[in-house]
């Protein structure tokens, strides 16, 4: 039976107070296994006004209805409000969230601080972001994080470094179409990377006449015609909230063409990291989505065979 892993992004305060809530409710009756990746400091959505600069943002936006899904309270965190401190405000919804058997593990610090901030980063700034995160975590569940799932699906050489000296069994930070162990500047980084493989429904909705209530099915059809293990990420804020009942469309359908729906670590347990191929990481561009954003490249040894 192939498996299909629930990534789940909370980015926000809203996300995590309203949405994920809601989304454990849902996946508990679809019998679904996920993993919930918490931003675990400050809401500071706010501050991701600058990205109108930014080419295909506002496209976006247009499509995907900003405010109506995240909440005006919610935009002007970091700016006109605080940002609420999601980890700590938020411990006992997280913990609540491990409780009824669902994986967690860490999405960021500073959702965007971290997105806006990651590409140019030293070391020192990377670091520093990653162990605030790292430690929280830990703070709130007494353990440490099996993962990492970086906000935006933004990384450098030094945040990849960081999946390995921290010990992460497995991370899920870019975008491809296979599980790999990744290599940058051929520099090999031992943390698995298990890539989103599905498109996210805001990079779908508004484009070839999909809408919330026909999304499902041009999904199922990738599915269908690719039946094999996937990663699909979902939003507290989208899935969570207004796209609850897309889910609930994809849930059923995904369960009716035989796949198990699971979390990222059910995943990597069927991986021997071994015997997984390595591949590139780099920068590139996603239908649908504003910006560069990690993505799985070619595989390494076989590039470096047709070299030699």
């Amino acid at each position: 039976m192939p498996k299909l892993a629930l990534k789940i992004d909370v980015d926000t305060w809203r996300g995590t107070l309203q949405g994920v809530p809601r989304l454990v409710e849902i996946l508990r009756r679809h019998h679904a296994g996920a993993s919930f990746l918490f931003s675990l400091g400050p809401d500071h959505t706010g501050r991701a006004i600058k990205r109108v600069f930014r080419p295909g943002f506002m496209k976006k936006v247009q499509r995907t209805s900003v405010v109506s899904h995240y909440g005006l309270k919610t935009l002007m965190y970091g700016t006109l409000l605080p940002g609420p401190d999601i980890g700590r405000r938020g411990a006992d919804i997280l913990r609540a969230t491990r409780d009824a058997g669902f994986e967690t593990a860490i999405h960021c610090w500073d959702h965007v601080k971290w997105q806006d901030g990651v590409e140019q980063a030293n070391a020192a700034w990377t670091e520093h972001e990653m162990r605030h995160a790292h430690q929280r975590y830990a703070d709130v569940f007494g353990e440490d994080s099996p993962g990492h799932g970086a906000a935006g699906w933004q990384m450098n050489a030094h945040a990849l470094r960081m999946t390995q000296r921290l010990g992460y069994r497995w991370a899920s930070d870019c975008r491809g179409t296979h599980p790999f162990i990744p290599v940058w500047n051929a520099e090999i980084v031992t943390c698995p990377q298990l890539p989103t493989t599905l498109p996210t429904l805001d990079e779908l909705i508004g484009i070839d006449q999909l809408t919330p209530e026909n999304v499902h099915l041009h999904l199922a059809r990738i599915t269908a015609e690719s039946p094999r293990n996937h990663v699909f990420t979902l939003h507290a804020e989208l899935e969570g909230l207004k796209f609850g009942d897309t889910l609930e469309r994809l849930l059923t359908t995904w369960r009716e063409q035989g796949y198990e729906m699971v979390s990222l670590g059910t995943l990597c347990d069927t991986l021997d990291p071994a015997s997984l191929p390595r591949h590139e990481i780099l920068r590139g561009e996603i239908p649908g989505r504003s910006g560069l954003l990690m993505v799985q490249g070619e595989e390494f040894l076989s590039t470096w065979k047709e070299a030699a």
